[in-house]
């Protein structure tokens, strides 16, 4: 026996689908904001995690607010004259 598709099965199939994808797009809707909320507060709790572990201990004997400047000792950038010797060319057409 031989089974054929009807008008009103393929009708309800056919519901059936668009009700689960409009379903789909408004819990997305309704429930996006959240996850996307908990999604940035555990990034942020992650980089602040990481971030602390860089930060140096701070000093007990500065006072709030006083600026320290470390500067970096002068390096000489001077040319190097050990780099070889001048090859003058002429280009070949």
């Amino acid at each position: 026996m031989y089974q054929y598709a009807s008008i009103p099965g393929l009708i309800r199939t056919f519901l059936i689908i668009l009700l689960i994808y409009f379903g789909f797009k408004i819990l997305a809707r309704l429930f996006a904001p959240i996850l996307m909320r908990y999604v940035t507060k555990k990034a942020g709790q992650k980089f602040e995690q990481q971030f602390g572990q860089y930060q140096r201990p701070q000093d007990p004997k500065r006072k709030e607010g006083e600026v320290i400047i470390d500067k970096a000792p002068k390096q000489d950038k001077g040319s190097n004259k050990n780099v070889g010797e001048y090859v003058d060319y002429e280009e070949v057409d």
